[in-house]
C-alpha cells in the first residue's frame, strides 16, 4: 500500500498529467471545428459577388435586352445630326455617354423646354420594368388620372428634383431617378393645346448609377416608358 507521503509526492504530477490529457482532448475537438468554420467562411465569401460583378452583369442583362427588343443605337453626333430625334420605325436610341441611360424620343411634346431658375411641377406616367428579372416593376399608367407628381428645377443644364405624390413616391421615397430628368434636355415639358398635339413621351434604359434607391443598392438596370406634363 502507497504511504501517504509517496501519495502526497506524486499528487502534482497526477493532476498535470490529468490536464494535458484533458486540453489534448479539447484540441482534438477544438481544430477540427475552426476548420469546418474557416472553410464555411470562405465558401460564403467565394458565394458573395463582387460590385464589379454585379456591373458586368447589368452590362450583359442590357446587352441582351438591346438584342432582344430589335433596338438599334446610335451615338449622339448621329442624333444630334438629326436635330436630337430618334428613328422610330428603325426603333433607335440614343445612347448618352455622360449618364450611360439609352434614349428613344417618341414625341418631342408640346409647349416649351423647362425654363432656368423656375421651380415646375411635372406629372408624369409611367411603366418600370425590370430587365434583369424580366418583369415589371411598378407602374402609374392604369387610367388618365393617375399621375406621379415632380417639383422640377433647372440651373443652367443641372436640373433637381422631387417627388410629391405617386407611386414612384410611395415606393421608393422623394428622391427622383437621376435617369428621369436626362430626357428634359431634349423634351417640351408644356399642355396640349389641340388634339393633334401630344406630350413629349419618351423610352429611356436606365443603368443602376441612374436609377432609384433598390436599383442602386441591389445593381439592376429598369426600362422606363415615361410621359411629361405641366401642372396647370
Amino acid at each position: 500500500m502507497m504511504s501517504i507521503g509517496r501519495f502526497l509526492l506524486i499528487l502534482p504530477q497526477i493532476a498535470t498529467s490529468h490536464i494535458i490529457h484533458i486540453t489534448t482532448m479539447k484540441n482534438i475537438f477544438l481544430y477540427p471545428l475552426i476548420a469546418i468554420c474557416s472553410l464555411m467562411l470562405l465558401a460564403s465569401c467565394d458565394d458573395e459577388e463582387t460590385y464589379g460583378e454585379k456591373k458586368e452583369k447589368e452590362r450583359d442583362a442590357i446587352s441582351s435586352f438591346i438584342s432582344s427588343e430589335g433596338i438599334s443605337v446610335i451615338d449622339e453626333n448621329r442624333f444630334n445630326e438629326q436635330g436630337q430625334t430618334t428613328n422610330l420605325d428603325n426603333n433607335e436610341f440614343v445612347y448618352l455617354e455622360k449618364s450611360g441611360v439609352y434614349m428613344q424620343i417618341e414625341r418631342k411634346g408640346a409647349g416649351s423646354m423647362l425654363e432656368e431658375n423656375k421651380q415646375v411641377n411635372l406629372l408624369c406616367r409611367y411603366t418600370e420594368y425590370n430587365i434583369m428579372e424580366g418583369a415589371m416593376q411598378s407602374r402609374n399608367d392604369y387610367s388618365a388620372r393617375d399621375y406621379d407628381k415632380m417639383t422640377v428645377t433647372r440651373t443652367g443644364a443641372s436640373y433637381t428634383a422631387s417627388f410629391a405624390s405617386g407611386i414612384m413616391y410611395n415606393t421608393y421615397g422623394a428622391s427622383v431617378p437621376s435617369g428621369w430628368l436626362v430626357p428634359l434636355q431634349y423634351v417640351k415639358v408644356g399642355r396640349q393645346t389641340s388634339e393633334s398635339e401630344g406630350i413629349a413621351k419618351v423610352r429611356i434604359i436606365v443603368p443602376h448609377t441612374q436609377g432609384q434607391a433598390y436599383a442602386m443598392s441591389s445593381v439592376y438596370p429598369c426600362f422606363y416608358t415615361i410621359t411629361y406634363q405641366r401642372e396647370r
